[in-house]
């Protein structure tokens, strides 16, 4: 069940597969590009972002190459305007937004809705009448194989989001509420920095649904604290799509505690809170639109062993398989999470743990870090008792 729920909700994506072919050329994606004769602004353009010494690299890469035509389609000046130097980084992002790691045929991207691409920003892929759309731009040949790549040829160049998580959230018109609170919590600079970052955005619907003055004591000054532990509830680190969230079933956030993912029923949940909108892009990450506020929970002194006891059970296995880095994550996440989190715990079992991770971040070996945390967890859990 779970499994045809993700299908109706989550598009699935390219899986690349390494293809076999007596067809493929000598000649890379570059060259390849050059000799075929109709993507000389492309190549202008790929020698202007600095991407050439990528493209001729091992790959493979898949490129959905627009034509010359296809750049003339584009509003005047735009061009001009993008192969100015300084404007090199934002070239170089629409230019990777065209490509996407492996060596995707277009058999494979015939079975696919959505494709990763090296910007971050995924592709979404449609069919029409037996043809292949990406984005809204038709593919006109495909499969021109290449030493370290494919390229299928587009009529028109696609454009990434360029708008960072506020600005969409923004131009959305839904999140006012959400977009104040960021504001008051002063995290409107750090999600606009550079990420990526996912976001489960409550509508403005959501947070009118919190006990009255709910949202108005959070604004105060002196509930800033609280006000940053429950927003960064909602923030998770990287560019997380749905389909992925769906298979994790759970995902650290920033504020230290995990949220879990679940299907329910004819949807998806993240905690107690409906997933009514999924994936929309945003320059430097992803947003998902939910119909609740999540609230981070305090953790009892049972709920607290038994996490401690997990992480130990966890952390050993992989230690003991030689997955230090794993155990030392493991550790790590489950005595930042009781730090966040413990607020009905004694203070000193927080203290034991937040001191075990400043001593960790100072310790370069990690078989070393490793005994630190779990000398940290070991003392914590014996006081609970």
């Amino acid at each position: 069940m779970k499994r045809i729920l993700q299908s109706l909700l989550v598009a699935p994506a390219i899986v690349a597969i390494a293809a076999t072919s007596a067809t493929i050329h000598a000649a890379d994606i570059v060259d390849t590009a050059v000799s075929a004769g109709q993507f000389n602004t492309l190549v202008t353009a790929v020698k202007a972002a600095g991407l050439v010494d990528t493209l001729k690299g091992k790959g493979p890469f898949t490129v959905f190459a627009p034509t010359d035509d296809a750049f003339s389609k584009l509003p005047a000046g735009t061009l001009k305007n993008l192969l100015n130097k300084d404007n090199q980084a934002t070239l170089a992002s629409i230019l990777t937004y065209h490509v996407v790691p492996g060596r995707v045929l277009a058999k494979q991207a015939f079975t696919a809705d959505s494709a990763p691409t090296v910007n971050g920003q995924q592709l979404l892929i449609r069919r029409s009448g037996g043809r292949l759309l990406i984005n809204d731009s038709l593919v006109i040949t495909t499969d021109i194989e290449c030493s370290n790549g494919v390229i299928h040829v587009i009529d028109t160049v696609l454009m990434p989001e360029t708008k960072t998580i506020p600005e969409v959230a923004e131009a959305a018109g839904t999140f006012s509420t959400l977009l104040a609170a960021v504001k008051t919590a002063d995290l409107a600079d750090t999600l606009s920095g550079e990420g990526p970052f996912t976001v489960l955005a409550p509508t403005d619907e959501a947070f009118a649904a919190l006990p009255e003055g709910t949202v108005e004591s959070l604004l105060k000054e002196e509930n800033r604290d609280q006000l940053i532990r429950i927003l960064t509830y909602h923030v998770i680190s990287g560019r997380v799509y749905a389909r992925d969230a769906v298979e994790a079933e759970t995902a650290t956030t920033l504020q230290g505690q995990s949220v879990q993912v679940s299907v329910s029923g004819p949807g998806v949940k993240i905690d107690k809170a409906g997933l009514v909108q999924t994936d929309i892009e945003a320059a430097n990450g992803v947003i998902h639109v939910i119909d609740q506020v999540l609230m981070p929970t305090s953790l009892t002194a049972a709920e607290t062993r038994e996490r401690l006891e997990n992480a130990v059970s966890r952390g050993a296995r992989a230690f003991n398989r030689g997955d230090v880095h794993e155990c030392c994550e493991l550790y790590e996440s489950a005595c930042r999470e009781i730090v966040e989190a413990g607020d009905d715990l004694p203070e000193s079992v927080r203290a034991v743990l937040q001191a075990a991770l400043s001593r960790a971040a100072n310790v370069k070996h990690e078989g070393e870090r490793a005994w630190v945390l779990r000398h940290g967890i070991d003392l914590a859990y014996y006081s609970l008792h």
